[in-house]
């Protein structure tokens, strides 16, 4: 397969994973009819938001995780199989210096692609072994598919070395295929696999409900449900019951540690809150500056600046953002939902009135 093949192929199946912390990179194995992804991507979450490029953001459960080969499964949030039937490649067959691409979300930057090659094949770290590679891979790579010139996986992408130049480490397909084979027959049952034998352990099998039954070593295991209340305190918490009251789903929302974004009619709004700073942003993309006739609709939108009250038409780039700017101390339950709702509101009128008025166009997406 050529390069551009295989990257047309594994943007269909490699997606996007979310937790309350960060965002991570996972890829779905139709034979499995799982989520492939590193366990430090999902953390203590027992749903994740998982987003494709054939579907939006949807919450999935967290079905298996391995905190000694950081692996962990997600069922998929939809009927997926209709993606391409990606293969696992045979570790045996890897060499040195064979080329490879790791394919992920690096930085949010969705479906990079970097290519490289294998600088060892079987590096040992903490007694496993691990594919060295020299292709780039950055935070939000983490979970993603490893991929040789024939187009099969030969790792997970799981670990860089800080500081240094293109030192990446993926886990081989062996570990994963062993891992996989092992869950199968517990597909859709919540399982662990204890860090000291590796013996699979469900909450059937826990020996007097906290111990492995093979070796005894004491088993956090991770419950089916989420707590009804997210643990949140201070801004964050009151950000998500404004985003709650004014019919938002909060844990679809979330992007990362403080940062949210929704979606209203066809505008989309990133709400951040930097403890740092104290002020809470929020940026409702509307459109993209028109061709002709700018001078007309700038006059407009610095009319509307004087008139409106706690929010601001700006340029980013070409884009026309509408945003709001509020102190930390300042937002309360009550002045935030009223800012929210206003601000949704006029997101989604404005951006229509400018595009049809003004001719600006819509807002450039990524597939």
């Amino acid at each position: 397969m050529t390069i551009q093949e295989i990257i047309e192929r594994y943007h269909d199946a490699v997606v996007q994973i979310a937790t309350k912390t960060g965002t991570g990179t996972g890829f779905y194995l139709r034979d499995y009819d799982l989520i492939v992804t590193n366990n430090h991507v999902v953390g203590d979450s027992r749903r994740v938001t998982v987003k494709g490029r054939n579907f939006d953001k949807r919450l999935a459960p967290v079905v298996f995780s391995d905190s000694k080969y950081d692996l962990a499964f997600v069922t998929p949030p939809v009927d997926l199989h209709a993606l391409p039937d990606l293969k696992l490649g045979l570790y045996e067959n890897t060499h040195d210096g064979d080329t490879v691409l790791a394919i992920g979300h690096p930085y949010g930057l969705n479906y990079t692609a970097t290519q490289g090659v294998i600088s060892r094949v079987d590096r040992v770290q903490q007694g496993i072994k691990y594919i060295q590679i020299d292709a780039a891979i950055n935070p939000g790579n983490s979970g993603g598919p490893l991929v040789n010139e024939a187009g099969d996986i030969v790792g997970v992408n799981t670990f860089i070395i800080k500081g240094g130049d293109n030192l990446g480490f993926a886990l081989p397909s062996s570990y994963l295929k062993e891992a996989l084979d092992q869950y199968l027959p517990h597909r859709g049952e919540l399982a662990i696999r204890c860090p000291s034998c590796s013996t699979l352990v469900t909450e059937q099998t826990l020996e007097a409900g906290q111990y492995c039954p093979n070796c005894g070593t004491k088993i956090e295991f991770p419950k089916k449900e989420e707590p009804k209340e997210a643990p949140l305190s201070g801004i964050a918490k009151v950000v998500e019951d404004i985003l709650e009251k004014l019919g938002q789903d909060k844990e679809l929302a979330r992007t990362g540690t403080n940062r949210w974004e929704v979606e209203q009619g066809s505008a989309k709004i990133k709400i951040t809150y930097n403890p740092d700073n104290y002020f809470i942003v929020s940026d409702a993309y509307l459109c993209r500056l028109p061709k002709t006739g700018i001078k007309e609709l700038y006059i407009y939108l610095l009319k509307e600046n004087y008139n409106m009250r706690g929010k601001l038409f700006s340029l980013q780039g070409d884009n026309i953002v509408l945003s709001s700017l509020v102190y930390d101390l300042d937002m309360t339950p009550d002045t935030g939902e009223h800012m929210y709702r206003d601000l949704f509101e006029k997101a989604d009128a404005y951006d229509d009135l400018l595009i049809k008025q003004f001719g600006c166009e819509p807002i450039l997406e990524e597939r």
